[in-house]
């Protein structure tokens, strides 16, 4: 009996294999092109040109570098099995996550969570080619169903970083312009409940950049921030702390003051003698660099564990999950601030939420 990788095999024996081609259209069109009736012309492909960066924007930029990635290794994965990876086939995608899924030549076999995601990334390449794989096919969903089955964990979350942490935190930095501007960074994204890529893609004012998140509204009772997020605009209030050591709003005020910015990117890097700050955006990853840093600087987190294993359990993260932990309000404020679609989203990030608040047990009589 011929398989349906044997026929997209055997169809296509005639003619040389597409990946390499394939990876090189995917990372220069994003399927986006003129019709093969239309003739081009100077003003059409510029069109094409901003519809491509429309289809671009569609995603998060790191959800786009991520689905590239698992394109190219997908394909180069097919190229190396004799079959044409720009035919949507369910049978070889099955054959490919259960490859995936098994430990590569003495690695670790991939966590579910990354095939998933592979997964997710082939499905959206072949939907901007105009294609559909089929992920309810029994090929893939029987395969992925019994991964899931076989490897599947409870999914580990990072440690939260609560107000006290961040007070020792921040206790551990100067007032330089470097310290200044990690400052600023630690409080306004604490008290934000921003992602890293958040933090760092603000903007003092609207449409400054082509690269931008966000932007600043600097107000007498706090800083609204306007977030360009998954699901369009939305808008983070951040009012005065309590004191200057601890407000956000003040060490925000206090950095872009001393760095001269008034335009462009909020946060950039300081030059290293601190006498000054470049114009280029600081990098996301920053924030966890620094995270990390500041948590052993200030022994954040249990005394009884390694310095290795303290760096592991806090990441970017950590910042949203301890506003959601730590903010004393009615959940409800914490979803919006955070900019979950759900309660239960919310509830992910809470570590030390009280679960039995809500007791159905006594509710019902027992």
């Amino acid at each position: 009996m011929t398989t349906e990788s044997e026929k997209a095999t055997s169809s296509h024996s005639g003619t040389p294999n597409h990946a390499d081609v394939d990876e090189r259209d995917q990372e220069g069109n994003d399927g986006i092109a003129l019709p093969a009736h239309v003739a081009g012309s100077r003003s059409l492909d510029r069109l094409v040109d901003q519809a491509r960066d429309y289809a671009a924007a569609a995603t998060a930029e790191n959800t786009n570098k991520a689905y590239k990635a698992d394109w190219k290794h997908f394909a180069s994965w097919c190229r190396r099995k004799g079959v044409d990876a720009l035919i949507p086939s369910p049978a070889v995608v099955g054959l490919y996550i259960s490859d995936c899924a098994k430990p590569q030549d003495g690695s670790p076999r991939l966590s579910v969570s990354t095939i998933e995601r592979r997964l997710s990334g082939l499905a959206a390449n072949y939907r901007q080619r105009g294609l559909a794989l089929d992920m309810k096919d029994r090929h893939i969903a029987s395969v992925w169903a019994g991964i899931k089955n076989t490897h599947g964990k409870p999914p580990t979350q990072k440690e939260a970083v609560l107000t006290e942490d961040v007070l020792e935190m921040v206790a551990q930095l100067s007032f330089g312009l470097r310290d200044m501007r990690d400052r600023a960074v630690l409080l306004l994204g604490y008290a934000g409940g921003l992602r890293r890529t958040e933090i760092t893609g603000l903007d003092v004012g609207k449409e400054e950049t082509d690269d931008g998140r966000g932007y600043l509204e600097m107000l007498d009772g706090g800083v609204v921030l306007h977030i360009k997020g998954k699901t369009g605009w939305r808008e983070v209030e951040i009012g005065r702390g309590s004191s200057d050591q601890s407000c956000p709003v003040h060490a925000l005020e206090q950095w872009l003051h001393f760095a001269k910015i008034d335009f462009g990117p909020v946060f950039r890097r300081v030059y290293r003698d601190n006498s000054g700050v470049g114009t280029e955006r600081l990098s996301d990853k920053h924030v966890v660099r620094l995270i990390k840093r500041l948590v052993l600087e200030a022994g954040v987190g249990p005394t009884d564990i390694s310095d290795e294993e303290r760096v592991r359990r806090f990441a970017g993260h950590s910042l949203r999950a301890g506003l959601a932990s730590g903010a004393e309000v009615d959940e409800r404020y914490v979803q919006k601030q955070l900019g979950h679609a759900s309660a239960e989203m919310t509830r992910r990030y809470q570590r030390r939420r009280d679960r039995f608040r809500v007791n159905l047990t006594k509710a019902a009589g027992l």
